[in-house]
């Protein structure tokens, strides 16, 4: 996935750099819980503890009977290599499953990329980017991110007005000034991974964010996620498997409490 941290936490999410060598072996912490973690990607996860991934790991540390710390870092090239794979901290939250970067837990969420239009704007009724509607239409989306594929297989090329994938979020908010730019009509719409998008949506009165369940062909648009932890820490990864299996309903709560759009494991229906 990309977008998220992947992705651009879909791509957002598969974030890092870093050679298998910087691997290092019983690092984790057995006093506290500690959380690797961007201090500026809200919704996701503040140094002000708003975000939900934040309420997760709290939810966590809990449940576990541990102090909560984090080491802060932002995400961009280098993340997974200076926050976990350096022994700083032992787990990210939020990870987009399959990136070879580090060992995936069992996903606890899946969600899908989505479109945000004006609630009463003539592109409010779209829900496919094959629709003919969205021509001629200033559509805002990440650059590098899955449903840019789409949208220029679709013919929106011209359309499309770009952010970068990779900026530090403590200096610019990409997805902040797509929602700011459809709320104030200098974009008609903008295609956002559901976990970033979604909870901002949520209390807006003038926004609505329409999941991309109807996209054929690839790149997919949903991405199951895990939680990240060094590829050799194997118990702490069956102890976390096991954490999420037994709280996984209040997991799930937090998540719909943050706005968080959450759909089946294929990508076809929306949660209630």
């Amino acid at each position: 996935m990309r977008g998220l941290r992947a992705a651009w936490i879909c791509a957002a999410l598969a974030l890092g750099a870093g050679a298998a060598g910087a691997q290092v072996a019983d690092l984790r912490s057995t006093t506290a819980l500690r959380v690797c973690a961007d201090p500026a990607a809200e919704p996701m996860s503040s140094k002000n503890g708003t975000g939900f991934e934040n309420r997760i790991a709290e939810l966590l540390a809990d449940r576990l009977g541990l102090p909560l710390e984090y080491f802060w870092f932002p995400q961009g090239m280098g993340f997974t290599r200076k926050t976990l794979l350096d022994g700083n901290c032992d787990v990210v939250i939020g990870y987009a499953q399959g990136d070879e970067l580090v060992q995936n837990t069992n996903h606890y969420y899946t969600s899908v990329y989505g479109i945000v239009t004006r609630k009463d704007g003539e592109l409010a009724g779209v829900d496919r980017l094959t629709d003919p509607a969205l021509k001629d239409h200033d559509i805002g989306v990440v650059a590098g991110t899955p449903p840019a594929s789409h949208m220029a297989r679709a013919g929106l090329a011209k359309d499309m007005r770009g952010w970068d994938l990779f900026v530090d979020r403590r200096v610019e908010n990409p997805v902040g000034d797509m929602l700011k730019g459809v709320r104030e009509g200098t974009l008609d719409a903008a295609v956002l991974w559901g976990p970033l998008a979604g909870p901002l949506v949520k209390a807006d009165p003038e926004l609505q964010f329409t999941p991309l369940l109807k996209e054929e062909g690839g790149p997919k648009l949903f991405y199951r996620i895990t939680m990240g932890v060094r590829p050799s820490d194997q118990e702490w990864k069956r102890e976390l498997n096991s954490l999420i299996r037994r709280n996984q309903d209040d997991i799930n709560a937090l998540l719909h409490e943050a706005g968080v759009p959450l759909v089946d494991d294929y990508g076809q229906e929306i949660l209630p």
